[in-house]
């Protein structure tokens, strides 16, 4: 696959920076860096963001993350690796990135339980997170972005 044209963030320099600000601000927030690439690997596989997942993937490989709860994101409800918060995590990542898939998208049940499991400046950083991870996942599938391979 090659891109159809440079990454739109290489075009518009400002907007990369705006981007990766609002990536940072999600930091140190009560929220793990494991549960932010979980569902980052999860959000890119939905989106089918070939980048994204590529990038999931290798992060959560690099630090030291086991094969099998890399693997097992895609179908983590059937899987035994993941914790209940991490479980939570997951679920929402699946319903704020298929918001068009049922009338109540963000159900009070996963909404309850990502709550139950963190607090609100935790679970604020999740939902930026989780949005954030969309953004990109939609500027790369549009202009068919190729994983492994530069941005120009």
């Amino acid at each position: 696959m090659q891109a159809r044209m440079k990454n739109p963030v290489l075009v518009l320099p400002e907007t990369l920076q705006a981007l990766l600000a609002v990536s940072n601000s999600i930091k140190d927030r009560g929220l793990s860096e494991t549960v932010i690439d979980l569902v980052h690997l999860r959000v890119s596989q939905i989106n089918g963001c070939s980048v994204c997942t590529d990038m999931g993937f290798r992060k959560l490989q690099k630090a030291g993350e086991a094969m099998e709860r890399i693997v097992g994101v895609s179908a983590w409800r059937e899987m035994p690796y993941f914790s209940d918060a991490e479980r939570a995590a997951l679920a929402l990542g699946e319903a704020v990135t298929r918001l068009a898939d049922r009338p109540d998208a963000v159900t009070d049940e996963i909404w309850r339980e990502a709550a139950r499991h963190y607090d609100e400046k935790a679970l604020s950083a999740l939902i930026v997170s989780i949005a954030i991870d969309n953004v990109w996942n939609r500027l790369n599938s549009t202009v068919r972005q190729p994983a492994g391979a530069s941005w120009n």
